[in-house]
């Protein structure tokens, strides 16, 4: 478990643009004593006076970036290590002051060149003068302590990042703009007016108050309220993490033909002959906004050699473990018994989903005209994409169980917010099965209470600091 020594004396530095060789980087600097560190190692270019005609060129003048410098403002300059004199860059510095900044703290971006030599360069000269290396999500830590965001956010913004879909990318934004945290307060505070109503009856209690405690009708609102946003975070993983299909079938039935042209590019070797793909191939398309990992696997038959049987079986492997199934049938062969079989032990029980489409491919060739296509199978011409719309539509039904989501819904994709509203659902329950057994008041009032704690816990307000390592340990350097 990493240990947050977090102080806000305490300077950090990380590059927050991926290693690797870029046009340019980005390294962020936060933290107590920031622009005095920065002010050791950038000096601004300066024009000199009346040199305001175009293709005059600036030259280094006074440092004028220190403890007193304006926050929201960028600066053209150089990184010189003040020990040798040695530049080693030219860069743009964009400075923020507290608490107009992304952590609420002084803090400094430098925009330099993205060689890997002088990203490490500059780091160097950073831990050189003062900063230390930042932690895996430490500017988001010092953001949520700092006030700046509440944990849902602050947990959306890892998921921005993360996000393999432009529909992934709109709901983790959905959440980074509050929608979660507004529910939640929305909830918590309908729940202590509940707590309100209960504790106001057990500290008065010879008064004649009026009226139920709550009404069971409130009590059932805010039940269903928590259980729409408990539902959401299936949705929500299935944008974020998505899920995996796998074309199966006899050989040669077509399945590295619409491996193909799913993919949009030449990935899998066609052939007329059996037994050309002999492993699993994958690649990634996105339907519907939803991540899809696509295996093309090996034609499934009896006999063969030892490389393919091997491949047969690498195949039914992964085949067990896919949410959903591809079966192709060439048209121009017709249904076998092998087909029928497949089709039969892979439906109703198949993993507790039943999720398999059924294709009727080749329709394209003279051999299968005018024959119409079984019930329950789609008609398809993997060759020339005739069919391939409503197959797309199919596909997009199978994994929503064809239930959108609305625009501006509020939709979860964390595990512990989730873990949290059942529990939460569970103490409302139960104070809800009390209210209608009459219990003592101070007894039910617990459960109450707890509810309110639970979801303190969502936003941030009640935490500890394991919960806190624990979610900014998965963040990357740098954010």
């Amino acid at each position: 478990m990493i240990e947050y020594l977090y102080t806000v004396e305490e300077p950090i530095a990380a590059l927050s643009t991926p290693w690797g060789e870029s046009a340019i980087a980005v390294i962020r600097t936060s933290g107590g004593n920031t622009l005095t560190l920065i002010n050791r190692i950038f000096k601004p270019f300066m024009r000199r006076t009346g040199d305001a005609e175009p293709g005059n060129k600036v030259s280094p003048g006074k440092i004028r970036v220190s403890a007193k410098s304006k926050g929201s403002t960028l600066h053209y300059g150089k990184i010189i290590d003040s020990d040798s004199g040695e530049i080693l860059d030219d860069v743009m510095l964009a400075l923020y002051r507290a608490p107009a900044s992304y952590t609420g703290e002084d803090s400094a971006e430098i925009f330099c060149h993205g060689s890997l030599a002088v990203i490490t360069r500059i780091l160097a000269l950073l831990y050189k003068c003062g900063f230390r290396p930042a932690q895996a999500g430490e500017f988001t830590l010092r953001a949520f302590l700092n006030g700046k965001m509440d944990l849902t956010r602050a947990e959306a913004v890892n998921e921005l990042i993360r996000s393999r879909s432009d529909k992934a990318r709109a709901l983790a934004l959905n959440r980074l703009s509050g929608t979660i945290e507004r529910k939640i307060t929305e909830i918590k505070l309908r729940l202590v007016n509940f707590l309100s109503s209960v504790e106001v009856r057990l500290d008065y209690p010879d008064e004649d108050i009026e009226g139920e405690v709550v009404s069971e009708k409130e009590c059932s609102s805010v039940e269903n309220e928590l259980k729409q946003l408990i539902s959401s975070y299936e949705t929500g993983r299935l944008f974020q993490e998505g899920v995996t299909a796998v074309l199966a079938g006899r050989t040669n039935a077509g399945k590295s033909t619409l491996f193909n042209l799913l993919l949009k590019e030449e990935r899998s070797i066609v052939s007329r002959y059996h037994g050309t793909t002999r492993d699993y191939i994958e690649g990634n398309i996105v339907v519907a906004g939803i991540p899809v990992r696509v295996f093309d696997t090996a034609g499934l038959r009896k006999g063969g050699g030892p490389v393919e049987m091997e491949g047969v079986r690498r195949s039914n492997r992964v085949i067990k473990g896919a949410d959903f199934i591809l079966y192709l049938v060439d048209a121009s062969f017709g249904l076998t018994e092998e087909d029928t079989d497949f089709i039969k032990s892979y439906s109703g029980s198949y993993g507790g989903k039943g999720k398999i489409i059924k294709v009727w491919n080749k329709i394209d060739l003279k051999s299968t005209g005018g024959v119409k296509a079984p019930d329950g199978f789609l008609p398809l011409s993997a060759e020339t994409g005739t069919g391939l719309d409503k197959l797309v539509k199919r596909i997009e039904q199978t994994i929503l169980h064809g239930t959108p989501v609305r625009p501006g819904e509020p939709v979860i994709d964390s595990i512990r917010q989730k873990e949290l509203l059942d529990r939460t659902l569970d103490a409302l329950r139960r104070f809800k099965r009390g209210l209608k057994r009459n219990d003592p008041l101070d007894a039910i009032s617990v459960e109450l209470q707890e509810a309110v704690h639970l979801l303190g816990e969502i936003t941030g307000e009640v935490t500890s600091q394991d919960i806190l390592n624990n979610i900014f340990s998965n963040f990357c350097v740098g954010k």
